[in-house]
């Protein structure tokens, strides 16, 4: 029998692509251009060659980088990054709910002509006693859908303060996707209050435009890396979502300090292990949903 094998071709793989990080300037960067929101200095470097470094050696490909609030509505330092890095970043501008107004042109202006391509709403911006439902909240929501730009909640007080406000928006504007940033920050349910927290974050799959983001574990966790207790959640989630309405993300830089920026990568397949997912499960989740959704970037190869 011959003994020369067959040729082999090369299988395309889906690129490791973080859905959540963030990135600010260094302390020389803010002194010189990109000064920081007074009031919100950061106490981690999170400047873009650290972040570089990380994923290089955690193997990521690629990330949607998230405006962070240490530079609040002035976005000209995440834009630098987009410009350097167009291949291997995207970014989600965060959204201006002043009561003028004027928010909803400033995030057509980020998307068409600085190139953002998500927007994250961040319900503590919103003038006191307003929500996002409000009228410029609506115009904002509804402009993202009409420019297929998918909106990010994040509900840091918990989910049960804003779910009526996402219900509200998901079934009013249905052509907008909506991401929900660390699983609406559902934590393991020890109570009656968090089990029903959890069980609306499930019903929400009932939305098609719904994805959410497996991201930031160590804020859900209560246990240390590798944060096991989220494997009976996160079986849930898969179970009620489908793995190709779930993507990983690290939020960098504060996990560096948590578990490190490669174990934050490292916890999903030891969590997947335990529930367990298939091996095309895990593939979605680590960049095959991400890179679906913003067609065009991260490309196989």
């Amino acid at each position: 029998m011959a003994t020369t094998s067959e040729p082999q071709t090369k299988t395309p793989q889906t690129k490791i692509i973080d859905s959540h990080l963030h990135v600010w300037a260094s302390p020389q960067e803010a002194a010189d251009k990109n000064p920081y929101f007074p009031g919100q200095e950061p106490t981690l470097p999170g400047n873009v060659d650290f972040l570089l470094e990380c994923m290089a050696e955690a193997g990521v490909d690629g990330a949607l980088i998230v405006q962070p609030i240490n530079h609040k509505f002035d976005h000209s330092l995440v834009t630098s990054v987009l410009n350097k890095f167009p291949t291997k970043f995207v970014g989600c501008c965060l959204a201006n709910p002043a009561e003028d107004g004027s928010g909803v042109k400033q995030l057509e202006h980020l998307i068409l002509k600085d190139g953002y391509r998500a927007v994250r709403f961040n319900p503590y911006l919103w003038p006191s006693g307003q929500q996002m439902t409000n009228e410029v909240g609506k115009a904002m929501f509804s402009k993202a859908g009409e420019l297929g730009v998918p909106v990010g909640f994040m509900c840091m007080k918990g989910l049960g303060l804003h779910l009526s406000e996402i219900e509200k928006l998901c079934t009013e504007f249905p052509s907008t996707v909506v991401l929900l940033d660390h699983f609406a920050f559902c934590k393991p349910p020890t109570n009656d209050d968090e089990s029903l927290a959890f069980s609306e974050l499930l019903k929400l799959s009932r939305f098609p435009q719904v994805y959410v983001k497996f991201s930031a574990l160590f804020r859900v966790s209560r246990m240390p890396f590798p944060y096991q207790d989220l494997s009976n959640v996160f079986s849930q989630i898969i179970s009620s979502f489908g793995a190709n309405r779930v993507m990983w993300g690290s939020d960098f830089p504060f996990v560096v300090p948590e578990c490190g920026y490669k174990g934050a990568k490292e916890a999903v397949s030891l969590i997947a292990n335990q529930v367990p997912l298939s091996s095309s499960e895990l593939e979605w989740i680590m960049g095959k949903t991400i890179t679906q959704l913003f067609q065009g970037q991260w490309i196989q190869s």
